[in-house]
């Protein structure tokens, strides 16, 4: 733009600025008049308004301060009728599911962070798997035969000598753990029907339930795990026929159980013939004790067993499994060819590779003493500097920390006024089936930036004051 047009381009903004929303402009031969410039000037300067959303031209009639216009909105009201009463009133997206900020100190994401994960093992898994016949080839719809082996191999390594273990025929892969709860849910439990539940339990359980259309019914839990006369009770009063539970490291609270009550409960369960689904989320990440399956104990087909490579080897493999025996495993194969035919066959020789890799293994040696270091550091953190918070349990494995805030505590208030001072927490009462049992935080030691867990640490106690 010349140094005349630009000059007339200043003059008619400042004239704007003092005009009218809709006010009419000079005519073309008033501003050539008043600026001594040619029409060609003149309307080059008008076309650089109007490009900038400043003027609008109307043929034969002149141009104009262009008017704000709000965008009519717009009008959906016809699907209300159309969908119908939803077949389920699904929980809203929980909150560990947010993202936040790259300045903010993240302890709500169920994730661990990039450098605790392989990276380079799943970078060169990739490049190798996208060279081969996995990136064009369709897979098996039950999953990769070596794939299926080795997680079947990871629970028969276990199984005692007089017990039938697995094999890789009593193996479906997932595309993760969460699609292969709502497929199990489906398969064990009829629209409507009870599914039992540890309270508090894993939120993306609770939403698979409801997707299913399951109605969930919580069970109490202690430091060792289900309530064992509890459970004999709600199997008996409701009918139930599965029970959904975390044995290893459960999320969010972070009990282990013990092997008596692991046995307790699965004869319980088979008294009254009924499935245990097992969901080993937390199998890669055990600090200071080994996980030990409940299904190891079983060979008759009572426990349903899912595990996923999704959360300790990289949010982008999308891998998971799901060993059941009997008819229950037709009908997880049939939901799943249904809901996705297969999952990506280059993901799982990607996760094969990685498996495959002696690097695998020495990396979770190292990650067993990265957890240890990050639990160790956010639990001194909230000793020193938040007192008011009260963890009755530091977990021997897993992610989180399971923190209760004094009664009559809004926690939801305390998220807001926690993200006001750069600290992302997740409140508790999306891991609760039904009513929460009281207020309480779930937080995450393997996120970014531990040395900032103890100045997070006082962010949350002064939430907790503003309260008090």
């Amino acid at each position: 733009m010349d140094n005349s047009s630009s000059r007339i381009v200043d003059a008619i903004r400042q004239w704007i600025d003092t005009a009218a929303p809709g006010a009419r402009l000079p005519s073309t031969r008033q501003l050539v008049a008043e600026h001594a410039a040619s029409p060609v000037t003149v309307q080059k300067a008008l076309r650089t308004l109007a490009a900038a959303g400043l003027v609008e031209s109307r043929p034969g009639v002149g141009t104009f301060v262009r008017a704000t216009r709000s965008a009519r909105p717009q009008d959906h009201g016809w699907q209300t009728a159309a969908l119908g009463a939803p077949r389920s009133s699904l929980p809203r997206v929980a909150g560990a599911l947010r993202t936040a900020p790259d300045d903010a100190q993240a302890l709500h994401s169920g994730y661990p962070e990039p450098g605790l994960l392989p990276e380079r093992l799943v970078r060169a898994a990739l490049v190798r798997a996208a060279r081969g016949t996995a990136a064009t080839a369709r897979p098996p719809a039950t999953g990769l035969h070596e794939l299926r082996a080795w997680f079947a191999a990871e629970v028969a390594a276990a199984t005692p000598a007089h017990l039938s273990g697995p094999g890789a025929h009593d193996v479906v892969v997932v595309p993760g753990s969460q699609s292969g709860l709502t497929s199990v849910f489906r398969a064990l439990v009829a629209p409507g029907q009870p599914l039992l539940m540890e309270s508090p339990t894993y939120w993306g359980a609770i939403l698979a339930a409801h997707q299913a259309g399951a109605r969930p019914v919580p069970v109490a839990s202690d430091s060792e795990g289900p309530d064992p006369d509890q459970l004999d009770r709600a199997l008996r009063e409701t009918g139930a026929r599965a029970l959904y539970v975390q044995p290893s490291y459960a999320n969010p609270t972070g009990v282990q159980w013990s092997p008596d009550r692991a046995a307790t409960v699965l004869d319980v369960v088979r008294g009254h013939g009924a499935f245990l689904v097992e969901d080993d989320w937390a199998h890669d990440f055990a600090i200071d004790t080994d996980p030990l399956p409940v299904a190891t104990q079983d060979d008759s087909g009572h426990v349903v067993y899912l595990r996923s490579l999704t959360k300790s080897m990289s949010p982008t493999i999308r891998v998971g499994a799901v060993l059941a025996r009997g008819p229950v495993l037709e009908r997880l194969v049939a939901d799943r060819s249904a809901e996705s035919l297969y999952v990506s066959g280059l993901l799982q020789h990607a996760a094969l590779e990685v498996l495959s890799d002696p690097g695998w293994r020495s990396h979770l040696r190292r990650l067993r003493g990265q957890l240890r270091e990050r639990r160790d550091l956010l639990a001194a953190g909230l000793r020193e500097h938040a007192p008011s918070l009260h963890v009755d349990l530091v977990p021997a494995g897993g992610l989180h920390l399971w923190a209760r805030l004094p009664d009559g505590t809004d926690p939801e208030q305390v998220v807001r006024d926690c993200e006001s001072g750069g600290v992302w927490v997740t409140a508790g009462h999306e891991w609760f089936p039904t009513e929460p049992s009281g207020p309480y935080l779930r937080l995450n030691f393997s996120g970014p930036d531990p040395g900032g867990f103890p100045s997070a640490a006082r962010t949350v106690e002064e939430a907790l004051r503003r309260q008090g």
